[in-house]
């Protein structure tokens, strides 16, 4: 589903060339369930938005679904994001002011979706992260595990193959984190290939695929019971 072949990303800090992603080659299949590890600054975060196509490499190829997606245009691209791709952050980027219902009905206003399917949809979502009795509520009358789950509705209501969270339990407590995890698990079992960044070894080894990132590259790649693959670099 995923083939990156050669990725190179680059950013000027400062004046000065920082290369965030070094000749990244990885390919993950349909109903993958990955994690991405490392250190602050290993390139973790900047992996993650290549492949949400939220950002563009330099260098190298990447094709998702067969498809070189360096080639299409930036509507193109953003059609893709809507169809195929849902992105969870750690801080849940939803609207203050509109409620929860409001927050998961938005990315279906923007696509075109009539008022009443995306309502039937959003509120379908809600039930199934046990929200539906806080549709109602703005995000500030919701709980930091209630908040995530709002934004994984959100995610999830466009009907996405692929589920992108970046520390998606970072800012939670252990219960609501162990709980956001196991939806989020559930949501996998369904067949949605779901890819987290995340700082937590335990959840890095309940993966099925483990990428460890050391300034820019992949360091190690640990699939299930496989022997652990170490890239030797310079």
């Amino acid at each position: 589903m995923i083939e990156l072949k050669g990725i190179c990303r680059e950013f000027i800090v400062g004046g000065e060339r920082v290369q965030a992603l070094k000749d990244i080659n990885l390919h993950i299949a349909t109903g993958e369930y990955a994690s991405i590890m490392g250190p602050s600054g290993s390139g973790k975060s900047t992996l993650l938005n290549v492949i949400g196509l939220l950002d563009t490499p330099d260098e190298g190829q990447y094709l998702l679904q067969g498809r070189d997606v360096a080639q299409l245009s930036d509507n193109e691209l953003a059609s893709i994001r809507r169809q195929t791709i849902g992105f969870i952050f750690q801080s849940f980027h939803l609207i203050a002011r509109l409620t929860a219902l409001e927050n998961v009905e938005l990315p279906m206003m923007l696509a075109g979706v009539k008022p009443k399917e995306r309502r039937e949809r959003a509120l379908a979502m809600l039930q199934r992260t046990g929200l539906l009795d806080r549709s109602g509520h703005r995000s500030d009358q919701l709980s930091g595990g209630q908040r995530q789950r709002v934004a994984i509705a959100r995610a999830i209501v466009t009907r996405p193959k692929i589920l992108l969270a970046d520390e998606p339990t970072g800012n939670l407590d252990s219960q609501s984190g162990g709980e956001i995890l196991t939806l989020l698990e559930e949501l996998n079992a369904e067949g949605i290939t779901l890819i987290m960044v995340t700082h937590d070894p335990v959840i890095g080894a309940r993966t099925r695929l483990s990428l460890e990132m050391l300034d820019g590259r992949i360091s190690t790649i640990r699939h299930e019971q496989d022997t652990e693959r170490r890239h030797e670099y310079s």
